[in-house]
Parts: C-alpha cells; sequence; structure tokens
C-alpha cells in the first residue's frame, strides 16, 4: 500500500522519542544478533541505556558475529534464559531499570517471570499487548490489541485491554482516541459473543467505567478504518472510518490482523506490554530491526507518560 498523494504518512514515533532521556532497560537474554543488534542500535539512537542479562560468553559472541559494539553497555551475567528473565524482574522491583526487552528466549518463558504473583510484576490492571502500527497509507498510528497476551480475553479482561490501550494511544501523543470493538459483524446478536461484549464495553464507556477514549462496537473492520464503507452501511459514529485503536475480540484474531497489515499494507509494528510496573518491550523472532527500534521508541514515551501521571 501507498500514501495517497500528499500524504504524510504516520507520525515518527522514533524521532520523538529521540528527544527524551533513555530508559534504563534489562535486556533479557540477548544471545543472538538481531535481538542484541536491536538493543544496540536503540541505544546509538539514544532511546534506552541497555543493561544485557545472559551468559556473557555467548552475548559478546553474537556481538562479534553482528559485528556489533558492546563499548558502553552493561553486562550482567546469569547462567541461562531463565535466569536472565528472573533477574530483568528483580532488577525492576528494585527500581535500577524502567523497562524490560525480550531477548532471544521464549515470550512464555519471560512472561511467566512477570506475572508471578509474589516476586513478579503484577498490577491490579490486566496485562495485555499492543501493537502500535505505522501504516503508510494513514496519517494517524493505529493500535491493535490484544494479539499476543491473552487468548480468550472475558469481558473483564478486554476492558482491562481496552484500558491499556487508550493509556498508550494517549502516551503517544492521541488526546482521545477512537477505540472500534471488533467482531464480525455491526450489529448485536447473542449468537456471536464478540458483539455482545462490544456492546457491554461501550455502555462501561458511557458509565464511567472506562474513561479517556471514545469507544463504539461492534464494527466490523471495514466500517471501522473506512469512511465509505460506514456510510455504505449507515453507520453514524464519532469511531467509524476513523479509528485509532482496534480491539480484536480474541488473540488470533487481533495477532492476524496485525500481521496482515504488516505483510500486505507494509506496516511497520512495534509491540509492548502494559499492565505490568513498567512497559515489556515484546518483540517476535521475525520482526525487522527497526520494528524493533520502534518497539523501544514506543516504550519510552509510555514510560515519560507514567512518570509525568506520578509525579
Amino acid at each position: 500500500m501507498t500514501p495517497p498523494a500528499g500524504s504524510a504518512g504516520p507520525p515518527d514515533i522514533v524521532a520523538r522519542a529521540r528527544g527524551l532521556p533513555g530508559l534504563v532497560t534489562a535486556v533479557v537474554h540477548p544471545c543472538d544478533v538481531p535481538s542484541l543488534e536491536a538493543a544496540i542500535v536503540a541505544r546509538e539512537r539514544g532511546l534506552i541505556a541497555p543493561i544485557l542479562i545472559g551468559p556473557e560468553e555467548r552475548i559478546r559472541a553474537a556481538a562479534q558475529a553482528g559485528g556489533l559494539d558492546l563499548s558502553g553497555c552493561v553486562i550482567d551475567p546469569v547462567p541461562y534464559s531463565h535466569a536472565a528473565a528472573a533477574r530483568g524482574v528483580q532488577l525492576v522491583r528494585r527500581a535500577e531499570a524502567e523497562a524490560i526487552m525480550k531477548g532471544s528466549l521464549h515470550t512464555d518463558e519471560l512472561m511467566a517471570e512477570i506475572v508471578k504473583a509474589e516476586s513478579g510484576l503484577r498490577t491490579a490492571r490486566r496485562i495485555s499487548h499492543v501493537f502500535v502500527m505505522q501504516v503508510p497509507a494513514l496519517e494517524r498510528l493505529l493500535l491493535v490489541t490484544d494479539g499476543a497476551v491473552n487468548i480468550d480475553p472475558s469481558l473483564e479482561v478486554k476492558a482491562d485491554i481496552v484500558r491499556n490501550a487508550i493509556d498508550l494511544a494517549r502516551a503517544l501523543g492521541i488526546r482521545e482516541p477512537r477505540v472500534a470493538i471488533l467482531s464480525a459483524v455491526e450489529t448485536v446478536t447473542s449468537k456471536l459473543r464478540s458483539t455482545l461484549d462490544a456492546a457491554a464495553l461501550c455502555k462501561m464507556a458511557e458509565r464511567g467505567q472506562i474513561a479517556g477514549g471514545i469507544l463504539d462496537g461492534p464494527l466490523a473492520f471495514d466500517n471501522a478504518v473506512s469512511l465509505a464503507a460506514a456510510r455504505t452501511k449507515g453507520i453514524a459514529s464519532e469511531v467509524a472510518g476513523r479509528a485509532d485503536i482496534l480491539v480484536a475480540p480474541d488473540l488470533e484474531a487481533g495477532n492476524i490482523l496485525a500481521k496482515q497489515l504488516e505483510y500486505f499494507a507494509g506496516a511497520l509494528a512495534g509491540g509492548v506490554v502494559l499492565g505490568a510496573r513498567v512497559p515489556v518491550i515484546l518483540s517476535s523472532r521475525s520482526d525487522p530491526l527497526e520494528s524493533r527500534v520502534l518497539s523501544c521508541a514506543v516504550a519510552v514515551l509510555f514510560a515519560h507518560s507514567r512518570r509525568g501521571a506520578d509525579a
């Protein structure tokens, strides 16, 4: 997809984040070239101050293989990936790190440490994942949630998924994000639970249980992002055709939607997990370098907004 004539494209999140102090980040088990390179490049661009946690010999071997300069990087040696995940969480709990970044370990292994009831990083908010998409054909950011953490979320979990996404959107400069609760149709029917959840979420927003954004749903994808489709279907809404946040009915739908935007629409996708004490920079093994750097920039902007809120 190419941008329309005269389009400026989506906002440059990395450029915006570079004007802020770098985020001290626990980089968990960066033992391959892609994950280590992302941390090094993000440091070079002033986004993060990485603490590289893992087997030192493997980190140095990855640096040598990728021609990466470790000068100025702190290496915190631990023997294996599980210990690295535990150390990353420990550094946050000690206020020695402001974010966690996934390296070359499995997501489940990292998240298991983060969600531990006693020693993890849980808050009262449910943890969820948000893709931040820079779609060339759009002049705005598009957030997609949840495509990585919550498999089949209940209504209560979806409410927190929406709250997390609204908080992130506002941190990215979207003052009152428009939130589309997606389903296959735009009418409420008992045959599709996602439509009932969408209607309930909108009522929760109306009653002040979800704040900071404008919700509408159920909306099908076409009338969530296309004004022409919304008009054709007779949908009068502040959200339809102009959504900033797309809330998928489940993980499969969210993951497929985000990857379709990435591979078919040329979107650059950053990914963060929210709802923990600090943002978690979560990348897929197939993510290109610029996607990983974008994820770091998103975490910087979110953490900076939290500092302001806590001040």
